[in-house]
């Protein structure tokens, strides 16, 4: 005769934990479909399964919890990409796999886009704290690889430059090949690889150093 066991009971700080995300989660996807304008404590408690008076356990307000809500999202992204590109033997291949990773990410989570750019207006200690943060890393991970020779023809404060391009790269090509109605769609693979030509030649394969170009005055060479 087999014995049933009974479940572990989860303790007040699983539950808490529980309940907490299951707000954060629900907000995410109200906002996703109707914005923060109309993200209600209502709509969001039903969503969630939990009474509204649950609410005010875990957020002061609903201002509280849109200020908690992108630096949520965004690091779940964030872990999500680096988890994707970790070991790259090289810049060019973290990068090919750091555009494929966000564009994965944001097929599974489609309220991401519009939590991140409504976030501007409604949450914008969140908005720039996540964009600095996002920045930074990226920053870092091309400054790495301008050391290591791998991006070629370029001063290091210009990689800076370099970083708003890339990382806006993302949002356009998002806005122009994935976004849709209902449902992003896949990015198509021809897409990729179009950036990735452009990235090669931007930052390896093209000798930069003959563009005709001095970036630190603005003025061609050809014109001194």
């Amino acid at each position: 005769m087999s014995v049933i066991r009974k479940k572990p009971r989860k303790t007040r700080a699983e539950r808490a934990s529980e309940n907490r995300q299951r707000l954060l989660q629900a907000a995410a996807e109200v906002v996703g479909l109707h914005g923060y304008s109309e993200a209600s404590v209502a709509r969001i408690v039903e969503r969630a399964g939990l009474a509204q008076g649950t609410f005010y356990l875990y957020f002061e307000s609903r201002q509280d919890l849109f200020d908690q809500l992108l630096p949520e999202v965004g690091g779940q992204a964030l872990a999500y990409i680096r988890e994707q590109v970790s070991n790259a033997p090289d810049f060019l291949t973290m990068e090919e796999r750091g555009m494929r990773a966000f564009f994965a990410y944001v097929l599974e989570n489609p309220a991401y886009f519009r939590i991140l750019s409504e976030a501007e207006v409604a949450a914008p200690v969140a908005y720039k704290k996540y964009t600095e943060d996002r920045t930074g890393r990226f920053l870092d991970s091309i400054t790495h690889a301008w050391r290591r020779g791998e991006v070629k023809g370029y001063s290091e404060r210009e990689l800076a430059v370099l970083t708003q391009v890339m990382l806006a790269a993302r949002t356009y090509l998002y806005h122009e090949y994935a976004k849709a109605p209902k449902h992003p769609k896949a990015v198509p693979e021809w897409v990729i690889a179009t950036y990735m030509k452009f990235i090669r030649r931007g930052i390896g394969a093209a000798d930069a150093e003959g563009d005709g170009v001095d970036t630190r005055r603005g003025r061609s060479r050809s014109a001194r």
